[in-house]
């Protein structure tokens, strides 16, 4: 009997890159968790934010369903990807595997994540501090990605983390380095929306930052632009930035 060929192809530099570009880019996304009374799998849409090292971050309420089952159980998936013209199933999508890690309220790490959720979501900003809203990190462990049609790929978890060791001494610094991008270089992020997203031009600015790449938003549009490399310094992050926005022929 012979054996039918795999669907799957061999996971390249090229896949990981749309899987975080996907990922992280989403402004919101499907969040498939596991309901404690039934058991059957439950799905519900949340806003997606990212942590500097490259974990999914959602805010919910202790009032929703999906609260009390990621607080039962913590393996949790999610599906990144809008569909465009034509056929959806012609479109990217993404689906990741995580376990869900609750975000105390009164420490440095909520405070990180609060930044950075209302530089993404502005809005969220009317309700983040409601006394029953919280922070989970989702912390991919496997995922599927689908590039389109005969463009299957499967990911581990750690092609979407960013270690301490990969972000350097720019490690705890991303929002200071941030506030340095909006304040020196506010053009630049209309410049690589254009050049190197493909978008339209527009009031785009400057709303993540990591070792690994930039988020920008420009209204109800959100981009994610990936370095192909890690920065590990402010100066080095700037200096990117600077040279793609305007690279020297």
């Amino acid at each position: 009997m012979t054996d039918k060929p795999s669907v799957i192809r061999e996971t390249d530099d090229e896949a990981r890159n749309l899987a975080r570009v996907l990922m992280r880019s989403a402004r919101f996304v499907a969040l498939a968790v596991i309901d404690p009374v039934t058991g059957f799998p439950s799905v519900s849409r949340v806003l997606l934010g990212t942590d500097t090292d490259g974990a999914a971050v959602i805010l919910v309420s202790a009032l929703s369903a999906h609260t009390r089952a990621l607080k039962n159980d913590p393996r949790v998936s999610l599906l990144a990807g809008e569909p465009g013209r034509g056929d959806p199933l012609a479109h990217p999508r993404l689906t990741v595997q995580c376990l869900a890690e609750p975000v105390e309220r009164d420490g440095a790490a909520h405070r990180h994540l609060r930044e950075r959720f209302i530089a993404r979501h502005p809005k969220s900003k009317l309700y983040i501090d409601f006394a029953d809203f919280t922070f989970f990190r989702l912390v991919p462990q496997s995922a599927s990605l689908n590039g389109g049609f005969g463009r299957a790929y499967l990911l581990e978890g750690n092609d979407f983390r960013i270690s301490a060791t990969q972000s350097g001494n720019l490690a705890g610094y991303e929002y200071e380095a941030l506030q340095e991008l909006v304040e020196k270089v506010p053009e630049a992020a209309n410049a690589i929306a254009v050049s190197k997203c493909g978008a339209k031009s527009g009031k785009w600015t400057f709303c993540g930052a990591d070792a690994a790449g930039i988020d920008l938003i420009c209204g109800d549009l959100l981009l994610r632009y990936e370095f192909g490399r890690f920065m590990i310094t402010r100066e080095e992050l700037l200096l990117e930035i600077t040279n793609t926005a305007y690279p020297i022929p």
